[in-house]
């Protein structure tokens, strides 16, 4: 087999189909009975600089600002040369998957934060188990062979690190040998094993993980065996919205375009435009572990096109009051404080000037009744430290250099978000997933096929 690629979200299935499409023989193998990772349990939503849909839509943007923007919100605490290969790579991967069938639009409305333009893509209902189904339709029609309940067991190396075989094990324990060209290992991240939570974001030890629990960190006795170099193991991606008891997110649009959480004590408690990965550690510090995110019927008709929101709804997630007083009353909150709260934030809309957490509410209208309302925790959704990788992708040794032909995509790779949970911005996974992906496989066919990776091939 010219390329294996194991791991079966949406870094493994673009890198898959990336090392097909340049003609490599391709096999993934995937632990589950289905193909999903945590790719299937996100909005799906992928950032591009420059492309078609955002030049119809009059908006003016460019790789370079996707970089910039990547790389300010965690002071450039990362490799910036992937950053802005995969930036400059952005709009042209996603013009390739919507040739292979991947319906991804230009999402409108809002912006995330961190992001200084509208620049994300999704499939029509913006769910990730809608992009990871069109991956695998891509995948089957490119010849990609899928072998699933197939965990990768080890991987044979000579003494200069080259893969020269894996091993695969089935659930009744038996074993086969795979040889191959190039290695992918797009096998997750490690939310999945409390152990692993626990050594390196013990800030997260005991939140709630909405995330694929087969995420379980197995490459990193393969990253040590190899002698890969690891960073930003504290990296991670956290939501400061998972509705509690549900498990739906309520989408950061609640809070960001005007929408405020507060306590059990009806207290605000943080800036929530600054982002929903460092609002979960924030939501979990307080009393309960729970907050409140509440937010009305304006930014409720934001939050309508993303069928998370459809869910939260069904769930009962979603409470609606049509005064303050109701509203205490609906949430269990003190009536005063809550009212105290939601008048500061009022004024500080209407007069422009910064609250006591710095955050800015203008130019956005106040609140206003009916309120929207739902309880919420913060949650460990993805890990974002793994190996490093360079430009295409390649996993770089101890020594610096890369290593023969294994290559790291997704949550298995170093990500882009630097250290810790606030470098984190919108889109920073599926972007080193399908972006990554899509570099990693096509490096791997190309080595296997004699050319020197990063070369331009016909």
């Amino acid at each position: 087999m010219d390329v294996v690629v194991a791991g079966g979200g949406a870094a493994g299935l673009v890198a898959a189909l990336a090392a097909a499409d340049a003609g490599a023989s391709v096999l993934l193998v995937e632990r589950d009975a289905t193909l999903a990772g945590t790719t299937a349990m996100s909005t799906g939503l992928i950032p591009a600089a420059g492309t078609p849909e955002q030049g119809a839509a009059g908006i003016a943007d460019s790789p370079a600002l996707l970089a910039r923007d990547i790389l300010a919100k965690h002071g450039g605490r990362t490799d910036a040369a992937v950053v802005e290969r995969l930036a400059a790579e952005s709009a042209a991967a996603v013009g390739w998957l919507q040739r292979h069938g991947v319906p991804l639009s230009l999402v409108t409305g809002f912006t995330y934060p961190g992001h200084s333009v509208m620049r994300m893509m999704g499939t029509p209902n913006r769910t990730g188990a809608e992009l990871v189904a069109a991956l695998v339709e891509a995948a089957e029609r490119a010849g990609v062979a899928v072998m699933t309940r197939a965990r990768l067991a080890d991987v044979e190396a000579d003494a200069d690190g080259r893969v020269l075989a894996v091993r695969v094990e089935r659930p009744d324990g038996a074993c086969e040998r795979i040889g191959c060209g190039a290695l992918v290992l797009a096998m997750g991240g490690f939310a999945g094993a409390p152990d692993l939570v626990a050594r390196f974001l013990p800030e997260m030890a005991g939140a709630t993980m909405h995330g694929h629990p087969g995420c379980r960190g197995d490459w990193l006795a393969l990253a040590e065996r190899l002698g890969a170099r690891l960073a930003d193991m504290d990296s991670y991606q956290g939501h400061g919205g998972l509705a509690a008891g549900h498990g739906v997110p309520i989408l950061w649009p609640s809070m960001t375009e005007g929408g405020v959480q507060v306590n059990r004590e009806g207290h605000r408690f943080h800036d929530e435009s600054r982002g929903y990965s460092e609002a979960a550690a924030a939501v979990n510090a307080q009393p309960g572990g729970v907050a409140w995110s509440i937010w009305d019927a304006r930014i409720q008709q934001v939050l309508d096109q993303f069928d998370d929101t459809r869910d939260a709804r069904a769930a009962g997630a979603i409470l609606v009051a049509g005064s303050i007083a109701e509203l205490a009353a609906l949430i269990g909150l003190p009536e005063p404080a809550l009212a105290a709260t939601l008048a500061e934030v009022e004024a500080r809309t209407r007069d422009g000037a910064p609250c006591p957490f710095g955050r800015r509410f203008a130019p956005r209208p106040p609140l206003a009744p009916p309120y929207h309302a739902a309880r919420v925790t913060g949650a460990l959704f993805h890990t974002q430290g793994g190996m490093v990788v360079d430009p295409d992708g390649r996993v770089i040794g101890a020594d610096g250099r890369p290593l023969p032909n294994l290559f790291a995509a997704g949550g298995t790779a170093r990500g882009l978000s630097g250290p810790g949970a606030s470098g984190y911005i919108a889109g920073n996974g599926l972007l080193a997933a399908t972006g990554l992906g899509r570099l990693a496989g096509r490096a791997a066919a190309r080595l296997v096929h004699g050319h020197r990776v990063g070369e331009t091939v016909a």
